[in-house]
């Protein structure tokens, strides 16, 4: 999952992003505000889209119980925003996917800072 989010955000592909979660998912904001579903999570995705640079991740673990997986990630974006300003955002993230009948994974939370505090912060 992470490998593939990757390198679909290298890629600039949002559509391709929007199709790793399902329809109904949650997007948790740094705020720690939630929003459900794939309009959300489009907007959310296109804010860190806008950044012109590098995202890397480093999968921390991926446990699963049955159809249902919980993930981690560490990862860090580097560049610079429309007006090149330079951005600099890491985090860890807390996920939960789900297996589908079709035996493809899905993302139905993604927490990208809540997976506490990085070396950072």
């Amino acid at each position: 999952m992470h490998e593939k989010f990757a390198r679909l955000f290298r890629a600039g592909d949002l559509e391709g992003l929007l199709e790793l979660y399902e329809d109904e998912a949650t997007f948790v904001a740094e705020d720690g505000s939630a929003s459900r579903g794939k309009r959300a999570i489009r907007a959310a995705l296109s804010e860190m889209l806008a950044v012109d640079g590098e995202l890397e991740m480093e999968t921390r673990y991926a446990a699963c119980c049955g159809d249902i997986a919980l993930l981690s990630n560490a990862w860090r974006l580097t560049g610079t925003d429309a007006d090149g300003t330079p951005v600099e955002l890491s985090g860890q993230t807390s996920e939960v996917a789900r297996r589908q009948p079709n035996g493809r994974w899905l993302l139905i939370v993604d927490h990208p800072w809540g997976g506490g505090a990085d070396e950072n912060g």
